[in-house]
């Protein structure tokens, strides 16, 4: 009989059936396009084709976080059926939503004082904080309790290695994250952005590299690198895309060339529309287990 509810952001990108499948439960953030505001709710709302056309049309977004109200709300649900909670919120190093979540456990301590619940800042985004809670769903399976969960993903999140690379700048101009200048010039030279999250968090840029197929090879070479066993990894590997399916399809069939011990094929999942807000299409993330980042 299950006596507590694993959950999770719409930020850990993975799709609707996943989620059901591994019986986890998600909040949604909030997006707004061109004024409208959505709730993102994996794709149903608008579709993930839509959303990245109408960015790439000159939509305007900007996204807000889960309040300490609706985490209330939310987490009472689960409280209310006599269940423990652990969730697992997006990271600090770039949302402020798990500011929202503590406080809304130290209300609902007074309100369920028979009850646990249990944060976890994961310090990973999109399929990478995904793979986190697939992790977690399987130790859950295997008969652990929240309270030993909760342990094993404070040891062990940083594990989780997050690469990025993206072949449109666009958006990481209008989002003030590199100058005009600097973008139009890496727009000129095929200039792709790798970047990768660090041990706070953060996301971090490590290299400028020229052309899509170099940088494809080089997101793979990072995993051959950070992965636990190098070539003999045997973990699972997620990918997210943003509107990028082919060059995403291209980073997956080089990764199961590179790693042919890998636990199940790799799968491809959609940058949500939080996090696909800021990065808009173009962007492709590799998610594996590795040796704990740092830096």
């Amino acid at each position: 009989m299950k006596t507590f509810q694993l959950s999770c952001c719409s930020t850990a990108d993975l799709s609707l059936e996943h989620l059901q499948k591994r019986d986890i439960a998600y909040i949604p953030f909030h997006f707004f396009l061109d004024e409208r505001e959505y709730v993102d709710d994996l794709g149903k709302s608008i579709s993930y084709d839509e959303f990245y056309q109408a960015m790439a049309d000159g939509a305007s977004t900007r996204t807000s976080q889960v309040n300490v109200t609706e985490f209330c709300d939310y987490f009472s649900q689960f409280l209310d059926e006599g269940l423990d909670v652990l969730h697992v919120c997006l990271s600090s190093g770039i949302s402020g939503v798990s500011n929202s979540a503590f406080a809304a456990q130290k209300i609902l301590r007074k309100q369920y004082p028979q009850r646990r619940i249990y944060i976890v800042d994961s310090l990973g985004a999109s399929s990478g904080y995904g793979l986190l809670m697939d992790k977690l769903a399987d130790l859950q399976d295997q008969g652990m309790n929240v309270e030993q969960i909760y342990t094993w993903a404070e040891a062990h999140k940083l594990q989780v290695h997050h690469w990025f690379f993206s072949t449109d700048l666009t958006f990481y101009i209008r989002g003030g994250r590199i100058s005009k200048t600097a973008g139009t010039i890496g727009s000129i030279l095929d200039i792709c952005p790798l970047l990768n999250m660090d041990d706070k968090g953060r996301l971090i840029p490590r290299a400028k590299i020229r052309t899509k197929k170099r940088v494809i090879k080089e997101i793979v070479e990072k995993m051959r690198q950070n992965a636990q066993g190098g070539l003999q990894y045997d973990g699972k590997c997620y990918i997210s895309q943003s509107a990028c399916l082919e060059d995403a399809q291209a980073v997956a069939a080089l990764v199961e060339e590179s790693f042919p011990h890998l636990n199940g094929p790799v799968e491809i999942n959609h940058v949500g529309t939080t996090i696909g807000s800021h990065t808009g299409p173009g962007t492709v993330a590799l998610f594996f287990w590795g040796r704990p980042r740092q830096d």
